[in-house]
């Protein structure tokens, strides 16, 4: 069965951006934007927000056109591409680059989606990510630490009451002094 893996790159202090979505602190150079690309194109398919989805889709649908976007973000545009893609919102029917829209996190579409064949499926986008969190379907998280503090911004996880076990699979650290942290849930501890 296919896993639903988070992943997000976040600030020591634990932000996903700074004010104003900021993002410029983060560090990747060409070894993570690599690694990314591995990582990535292992995938079966992408589960966005609407945001996350129309952020992406504005950059990587025709970025290894451009002759600016040379090496690793070239390689990634066809990657992201080429990959099934399902889009939860509320608010639209139709978005282009996307294999399905889907309107609310349904826990029994979700396991029928990972029942179907090929790759895990990565999720993105912090408010969706909190719905599949609230709803146990996040089976590994894929945390990449960027060794900036920004202060404030938006957290990477919302408040919650709720204990989620976590076991480590493993940890890899990049010359940038970017580390990533690769988690699963811990279904023998239980909550």
């Amino acid at each position: 069965m296919r896993k639903i893996i988070y992943s997000m790159s976040i600030s020591l202090d634990g932000y996903i951006e700074g004010p104003d979505q900021d993002i410029s602190w983060h560090r990747v150079d060409d070894e993570l934007h690599r690694y990314f690309n591995e990582t990535i194109a292992e995938l079966g398919g992408f589960l966005h927000g609407r945001v996350v989805h129309e952020l992406m889709a504005d950059f990587w649908p025709t970025a290894d056109e451009d002759p600016a976007n040379a090496g690793a973000t070239a390689e990634f545009a066809p990657i992201w591409r080429d990959k099934p893609k399902y889009v939860y919102s509320r608010t639209r029917d139709r978005i282009d680059w996307a294999t399905a829209v889907i309107h609310d996190v349904v826990p029994e579409e979700v396991r029928a989606l990972k029942e179907q064949p090929g790759g895990d499926l990565g999720l993105g986008g912090a408010d969706l990510a909190a719905s599949f969190a609230a709803l146990d379907l996040i089976d590994e998280y894929r945390v990449t630490v960027h060794p900036v503090l920004i202060g404030r911004g938006r957290r990477m996880f919302p408040l919650t009451d709720t204990v989620t076990p976590l076991r480590l699979l493993g940890t890899r650290s990049f010359g940038s002094g970017v580390v990533e942290l690769h988690y699963a849930r811990d279904t023998e501890r239980g909550d």
